[in-house]
């Protein structure tokens, strides 16, 4: 049985459940990470919100930040013993609509653009193509409502396999109080993570170089947040349907 952990973008699964994944690959179990939204950026000039996105990340290009960032993905798997599979879907800051028009020019907590209606249906069929019987398909809980992690919610809930559910990190962090209406219904089962673990979760979460600052002003910063979450329970917790 693979474990596939589903990843909005290049460095959810691994900021999310990264020590969970190197404890189950050190024992030998087969781990993948599916990045959904790492599809090309179609022409067209960005917003003004990907330009100050670009900067924040070091990066003058939508082309040179998808690379890149394709990149620091390969180098966080490698820590963590898994493998990657990426498709096609650019990131919600670059998607447009037939005409050329950008979808999500200001801001990526929004409800799904209208354009959008059938594309939880696409991702969905594009994961199923991919996934085999005995899958187990782990996927975000969608906390802090991200547009592109309600998405890839939506189009696992309409796979016919096994689903477990990861907290969003680090919306998680920012807004605790929104993980009991996310898991109303669902039953949580606690998985150990070892001081090893924690360190390579760590060092995995580092690999995102471009998104440190962003996500925790420094790399220091990001190490005590995740051992922080950790000590609550020296594990994650997953959720499933009872």
């Amino acid at each position: 049985m693979r474990w596939i952990y589903i990843s909005p973008h290049f460095d959810d699964a691994a900021l999310s459940c990264g020590g969970l994944i190197w404890e189950q690959t050190s024992k030998g179990m087969p781990v993948e990470i599916w990045t959904v939204c790492a599809g090309d950026p179609p022409p067209g000039l960005p917003s003004t919100q990907a330009a100050v996105i670009h900067q924040i990340w070091g990066f003058t290009s939508a082309e040179q930040a998808v690379a890149a960032r394709s990149v620091e993905n390969q180098q966080a798997a490698v820590i963590l013993g898994a493998e990657v599979v990426e498709f096609s879907i650019p990131d919600c800051i670059y998607r447009r609509s037939a005409s050329g028009e950008l979808l999500y020019p200001e801001e990526v907590f929004v409800p799904i653009h209208a354009s959008e209606k059938d594309l939880a249906a696409d991702i969905a069929y594009a994961l199923n193509s991919e996934l085999q019987p005995e899958d187990l398909v782990v996927s975000p809980l969608a906390i802090g409502g991200h547009i592109d992690h309600h998405l890839v919610l939506l189009a696992v809930e309409q796979l016919a396999l096994p689903i477990r559910y990861y907290s969003d990190i680090p919306y998680l962090l920012n807004n605790p109080e929104n993980l009991v209406p996310a898991t109303l219904g669902l039953k949580n089962g606690s998985f150990p993570i070892s001081a090893r673990g924690l360190e390579a979760w760590q060092r995995s979460v580092a690999a995102y170089s471009s998104q440190i600052l962003m996500l925790f002003g420094s790399v220091e910063g990001m190490q005590a947040a995740i051992q922080k979450y950790w000590e609550q329970q020296h594990g994650v917790y997953l959720w499933s349907v009872p």
